[in-house]
């Protein structure tokens, strides 16, 4: 018996993975943008990559916690590199 093979569509899978992206992006900008004073599309411009979302949802994890400011303060301190480029981006659309 022979086994045959249909060719793959490598095209199709491309399209179906962007379009899932897509959707994902969107709506993550969605609930980030219902949490903050940004709009969808300024969350998108912002913060274009999914880490970049992931990163600013920390960074609003970490400001909006209950703990005291010192606690706070310590956090940020300890993740200010990784979280300093979305601090810098947030800030600058502020003034």
């Amino acid at each position: 018996m022979t086994k045959v093979t249909m060719p793959i569509d490598w095209s199709a899978i491309d399209e179906a993975l962007e379009s899932a992206r897509k959707k994902t992006d969107d709506e993550l900008a969605g609930k980030v943008s219902s949490l903050t004073r940004f709009t969808d599309d300024e969350v998108k411009a912002l913060f274009p990559k999914p880490a970049d979302v992931e990163k600013l949802s920390r960074l609003m994890q970490i400001v909006q916690s209950s703990t005291a400011d010192q606690k706070r303060i310590n956090a940020l301190a300890e993740n200010i590199e990784d979280l300093g480029g979305t601090i810098l981006k947030l800030l600058g659309k502020l003034v």
